[in-house]
């Protein structure tokens, strides 16, 4: 190996110190000074400390890569050079030996100081973090120091005193009333802290005043009660005389028409009312008393039943056999399960032995009983409807069913369901569904009923059971329920005679109403009868309508057949449960020179509109009762008009069926055809819808 390029290894391991010394020939020994004292070695270690300062680290990085590279090429050149067969391969392999030598001196160097530098960098790692957390524990130590000064000042905020939650009077009142030795106005009226003073001083004399007025009224209230002990102990012993006195009254009251003794007795019996059935009674005999005479109230039901009857409710859990009867040597047979069940059935459904008996008279001399009773497992009430006719009237219709005569008599109020959600999970524990299987035992929980006895099951969830009756619920729905039911009643009475009507196919209209028709109708109803709902969904005509109707169970079905001449018109008509207020529905189908229905003819459909859109034109206040009459009527007219005009555009080309009786402008209009069903009875003739 050159002289030269020895030099440039050494001196390229040490830029700053020369600690290495190279020999000029290749075969003398680099010979390396080693101190063996102390302080050599610490001079040493701190030359190369400072060394360390001025080296840069990628240089060194480059430095030591470079290193790594000439080692392998030198092993690559050893290992060709044993393998070859050269001459003067040994001086060869020494010098490579020697050159390699070099590069881990140097190596080894750079080694150091790598971990020289490392721990320096670490030294100034820690160094930095110390300040960091000395810093950072200063920072929180400021914030606890903010923190707490943010307490004191919100507590000094929020510092109230004992006066502010006194009432005093008002300032130009304390200066009116006071005195001027407390008011003192030519100092407070400068300093506000001398006026409240000033203001708590003549507070504490107007509280000790009255104070004093307490205890003087006190002593006058004592001595007053003292008085009406005395004279209730009197009227006590004054009540047997009276009690004999009013005995002895007794025909007396009979011949004047004065129950005061029967009205005594009931109001004796309401006291042992289950509270639902008491608000019942208290709210209508006030309404009774105040706006409705043809009201009257009767407790009927046991009153040693009542007294002994327990209002806790039983424990439907327990087993009815004990232990004792199960371990009882006696031949009695034990009950079954079915028995077992059955027996708390009858208890879950056991009414309360006194019940409140409502009548109400109506026109036509009927009258409708209501007899509403409380289930106290349940906590709801029930009513038992009966309906009595007089001669004018007869229930003998199924329109006057006690079972749906006051079915929905409020919106989806049906009357099969019990309107108390705890119910539903009492009734499952018993194997029930529901309580319309028991209706005719219990009577129908309508919801109204719960609200006339003071009972709003809204909020109540499903897992409680106590139900707080209210009087302000009753008040607020005894006026409107009373007045639903009149006109219910009244609805069905006219609905009833309609009907009557209708059966011997006579359409009885209004005597308000019959200018709203012509004068001559040709057609004429020649059958009305009920149908059943199978029937009505039978028909081919009624098809699109089936998916809109109601249940079967609110609604009832008529089938009308009107006839003019060789036509023949039937009507399916859907009557519900809550007529009038939702008017009667009709479906027509036309049988003449074919079938014609809404489906397939546009005056079908006009005519349908005439009956179930525009019912309000002849729905006057008086006759609303008798819509059913005057919708028939309309057919009829609508039914003249649509065979006049079809009979007039066809008779161009033969005999004419049916003469033109009725006015009109034209025979249709529009690209639909549309017919003159509209009737101006202003001027008597027909025109056509816009």
């Amino acid at each position: 190996m050159s002289e030269k390029k020895k030099r440039r290894i050494v001196e390229a391991s040490s830029e700053s110190t020369r600690s290495v010394v190279i020999s000029g020939s290749s075969k003398e020994s680099k010979k390396i000074k080693r101190s063996t004292s102390s302080d050599q070695t610490k001079q040493q270690v701190h030359h190369e400390e400072v060394e360390v300062e001025l080296r840069d680290p990628q240089k060194d990085l480059e430095f030591f890569q470079s290193n790594c590279q000439e080692l392998r090429n030198i092993m690559k050149d050893i290992y060709e050079m044993k393998t070859g067969s050269s001459a003067n391969v040994t001086e060869k392999i020494t010098e490579k030996r020697m050159e390699a030598v070099l590069h881990f001196i140097a190596m080894k160097k750079l080694n150091r100081l790598a971990h020289i530098h490392n721990k320096k960098a670490r030294d100034s790692t820690e160094e930095a973090k110390e300040k960091v957390d000395v810093l950072h524990l200063q920072l929180q130590n400021l914030l606890y120091e903010v923190m707490h000064l943010q307490k004191e000042i919100t507590k000094c905020l929020e510092f109230k005193s004992t006066d502010e939650d006194i009432e005093l009077v008002d300032v130009d009142d304390f200066y009116h009333e006071a005195p001027k030795e407390v008011s003192n106005p030519n100092i407070t009226k400068a300093d506000i802290h001398s006026q409240r003073l000033a203001r708590l001083d003549w507070e504490l004399q107007q509280r000790k005043s009255l104070s004093e007025k307490f205890k003087e009224f006190q002593e006058k209230k004592n001595e007053i009660v003292k008085e009406i002990e005395q004279k209730k102990e009197y009227l006590e012993s004054l009540q047997p005389m009276l009690d004999t006195i009013l005995q002895s009254t007794l025909p007396v009251q009979e011949y004047l028409s004065m129950p005061l003794e029967s009205i005594r007795s009931q109001h004796q019996m309401a006291k042992l009312l289950p509270r639902p059935l008491y608000i019942l009674y208290v709210q209508a005999n006030a309404y009774h008393e105040a706006c409705d005479e043809n009201i009257s109230l009767k407790i009927e039901g046991d009153k040693e039943s009542a007294l002994s009857d327990e209002t806790a409710t039983p424990d439907l859990d327990s087993d009815s056999d004990s232990d004792n009867e199960e371990l009882s040597k006696s031949k009695r047979r034990r009950k079954t399960i079915g028995n077992v069940m059955e027996e708390k059935r009858q208890k879950t459904l056991r009414k309360h032995p006194l019940s409140v008996v409502m009548t109400i008279k109506c026109k036509d001399d009927v009258t409708l009983i209501l007899t509403f009773s409380y289930l106290s497992v349940l906590q709801i009430t029930t009513v038992m409807i009966n309906m009595q006719c007089g001669t004018n009237a007869s229930n003998s219709s199924d329109i006057l069913s006690t079972n749906t005569l006051l079915k929905g008599l409020f919106p989806g109020d049906h009357g099969t369901e019990s309107p108390n959600p705890a119910n539903y999970y009492q009734l499952n524990k018993l194997g029930l569904n529901s309580l319309s299987s028991f209706i005719s035992v219990i009577g129908h929980p309508y919801r109204w009923v719960q609200h006339l006895c003071g009972l709003d099951f809204l909020e109540t969830d499903g897992e409680r059971n106590d139900v707080k009756p209210a009087s302000s619920i009753s008040v607020s729905h005894i006026e409107s329920t009373i007045n639903a039911i009149k006109r219910r009643i009244a609805a069905r009475l006219a609905l009833n005679k309609q009907l009557a009507a209708l059966e011997r196919r006579n359409i009885t209209v209004p005597s308000s109403c019959q200018s709203l028709f012509p004068a001559k109708i040709s057609s004429k109803l020649v059958s009305w009868k009920l149908i059943t709902s199978e029937d009505f969904q039978a028909l081919p005509f009624t098809q699109d309508v089936n998916e809109k109707i109601a249940p079967k169970e609110l609604n009832m079905f008529f089938m009308a057949i009107i006839e003019q001449g060789s036509a023949r018109l039937k009507a399916a008509v859907i009557l519900g449960l809550d007529y009038p207020i939702k008017v009667p529905y009709f479906v027509l189908n036309l049988s003449w020179k074919g079938e014609h229905y809404a489906g397939n003819n546009n005056a079908i459909r006009d005519m349908e509109s005439e009956v179930n859109v525009f019912y309000k034109e002849f729905a006057v206040e008086k006759s609303c009762d008798h819509i059913l009459s005057n919708q028939l009527q309309r057919l009829l007219m609508c039914l003249d008009v649509y065979v006049e005009t079809e009979s007039a555009a066809k008779g161009r080309e033969g005999p004419i069926e049916f003469a033109k009786e009725k006015m009109f402008p034209r025979l249709s209009r529009g690209k639909d055809r549309q017919k003159p069903f509209n009737y101006k009875n202003q001027f008597g003739y027909f025109t056509f819808r816009t």
